[in-house]
């Protein structure tokens, strides 16, 4: 049997399981692998300047390819330096693989420089995280981390000693036995009976989709019919659930409004397809639920269940759908269609400008993207405002897709994912929707832009409201005047423009359909720095009482710490319109 060295291995291992790029940031633990990685065809390493990056650009490829993706960080700060973008494609489920190099062998457990235990480290954002000591254990552990990786979806961690990479050990032919592999998963047909009989004897059904519905949308659809029920959608389903579905009267939660809202809460029942929808506040609390998802442990843990279904969408709703009676009463449907035109109708009136004004509505700017940008675009958005514009202004089409932080939450991953999508689609329109305070966390991927711009012409709109804006949100409902969240921002346009790549700055409404237009039109990078009102309020589908009192003590508060023009903007901002 043929010998081959550890890095040989694991660059082999990979290609077979499909990779194609490797992300991360050189380092003398990880010469072993990179040595190897330069002579290799087929098979590439991305240079990024902050190794979170990296694993951020490897989960949105994972992503938006379904494969295995790879992230690389050698001993010490750079393996530390992935954990969250880590933590970011674990909890999303999504299939990495992270090389963590390691100090030489023999002064593990000494305190040598740049010492840490990886395979402690990374244990919770992982569902395998082990150390390869002998080179004999590299064959069966770098085929298990990725069956890992791919078998359970989420992250996977191998822990490598710099010398260890360069030792030989017998090589057999690669073998993956669950590449390829996505088996779809039956309840029992008692459980099928009991969640018919329980949504058969309701007459107001509502539907809550996430992104289990992700290839089983003609179900879905046969299964409002038959309900007629009306369909609300979770963040991470809006790509798979929204498109040419005249059912769907979209989000509900923080980022939602009031058609989904109320659709659920008006609801005698529920059927959960596929969400694992957290906010609990946001589902009714009389009407009997019945959730069908893949992963047993979703099922009751954010509202009480009366029927669990643990099953894959598509096969349980194939199961189910013959034994759901037919609805006459289309009133509930209906009801939850004529509020969702309506708030579509309040949207748009919102998402406009008055030309010569000095800074833009943040949903004019992301109404017109949505209008402008390519039907198959694929976007990504930052954690905070730009998501809610994402969610509430960007149309999916069954082409487009929409990626982000949506469960870890993380701030800073969407230039870094687009990078990642990009490289992974390079024929596709790569749009990040960054926030200001995303963008310069992890300013760094600019330089990675500029690096690699020949091959990433992703369009960078970044919302510049010189402020932590969600946070401030979250600060006047608390009843808590804002404090730490003002950025001081530089021009990014200019910045860009020094960096070697083409920066836009707009903030007269007159000027920025223009300069959209000219930004997506441009065959490289482009930075468009929109400058947007710090005081845009984005309401939720539903004030709560608390919330109220909150806004109205911070109200009180601001009068009286002397903030009374702010309190005249914001009124200017979302009232004076």
């Amino acid at each position: 049997m043929p010998k081959k060295s550890v890095a040989e291995i694991i660059i082999d291992t990979l290609q077979a399981a499909g990779v194609q790029r490797v992300y991360g940031l050189v380092g003398d633990s990880l010469n072993g692998l990179t040595d190897v990685l330069r002579a290799r065809e087929g098979i590439e390493f991305i240079q990024v300047r902050h190794e979170e990056a990296g694993a951020f650009a490897a989960g949105a490829e994972a992503h938006i390819t379904g494969n295995l993706a790879v992230c690389a960080g050698s001993c010490g700060p750079g393996n530390t330096h992935l954990v969250n973008g880590l933590f970011d494609c674990h909890r999303s489920r999504m299939p990495v693989l992270a090389l963590a190099a390691q100090i030489p062998s023999i002064e593990i457990g000494t305190g040598y420089f740049q010492e840490t235990h990886p395979e402690r480290l990374f244990q919770e954002c992982s569902h395998y995280c082990e150390a390869i000591a002998l080179p004999e254990q590299a064959v069966r552990m770098v085929e298990g981390a990725i069956q890992a990786s791919l078998g359970l979806g989420g992250v996977a961690v191998l822990v490598i000693p710099g010398d260890v990479m360069h030792l030989p050990a017998e090589a057999p032919a690669v073998c993956i036995p669950a590449l390829g592999h996505n088996s779809g998963i039956v309840p029992a047909k008692s459980k099928i009976a009991e969640a018919a009989k329980l949504l058969n004897e309701c007459e107001k059904v509502t539907i809550l989709a996430g992104i289990g519905c992700d290839s089983a949308h003609a179900e879905l659809l046969q299964a409002a019919q038959a309900l007629q029920a009306p369909v609300v959608h979770a963040l991470r389903g809006k790509d798979c659930v929204e498109p040419n579905n005249p059912y769907d009267v979209g989000l509900t939660g923080l980022l939602g409004m009031p058609a989904g809202y109320h659709a659920l809460m008006d609801a005698d029942a529920v059927l959960m397809l596929g969400t694992d929808f957290p906010y609990r506040q946001f589902f009714p609390e009389n009407a009997p639920v019945v959730q069908v998802d893949k992963h047993a442990e979703h099922i009751g843990r954010r509202t009480r269940v009366e029927v669990g279904l643990h099953g894959t969408v598509i096969e349980t709703l194939t199961q189910l759908l013959p034994h759901l009676r037919a609805r006459p009463d289309a009133s509930h449907l209906e009801t939850a269609q004529q509020r969702h035109r309506d708030d579509d109708a309040h949207l748009a009136e919102l998402a406009t400008g008055e030309p010569g004004d000095t800074s833009l509505h943040p949903p004019h700017v992301a109404r017109l993207l949505n209008e402008l940008a390519a039907d198959n675009a694929i976007f990504t958005c930052d954690v905070g405002t730009p998501t809610i514009w994402a969610a509430r202004y960007l149309r999916m089409n069954g082409h487009r897709r929409l990626i982000g932080s949506f469960i870890h939450g993380s701030m800073a991953g969407a230039l870094s994912q687009a990078i990642g999508i990009q490289l992974a689609c390079p024929e596709r329109q790569v749009v990040a929707m960054c926030g200001d305070g995303g963008f310069a966390m992890l300013l760094s991927e600019l330089l990675t832009l500029r690096q690699l711009k020949a091959q990433v012409p992703i369009k960078v709109i970044i919302f510049n409201n010189s402020a932590y804006g969600f946070v401030e949100l979250e600060m006047k409902a608390a009843g808590t005047l804002e404090y730490g969240t003002e950025l001081d921002n530089p021009d990014f346009a200019q910045l860009a423009e020094a960096a070697g790549i083409k920066g836009l700055r707009v903030s007269d409404p007159a000027h920025l359909e223009s300069t959209l237009r000219e930004a997506l039109a441009h065959d490289g990078p482009v930075i468009v720095d929109a400058v947007v009102k710090r005081q845009e309020l984005s309401m939720p589908p539903h004030i709560e009482v608390a919330q109220a009192k909150g806004f109205s003590l911070y109200a009180l508060k601001a009068l009286m710490d002397g903030r009374g023009g702010e309190l005249l903007e914001m009124a200017k901002t979302n009232l004076l319109r």
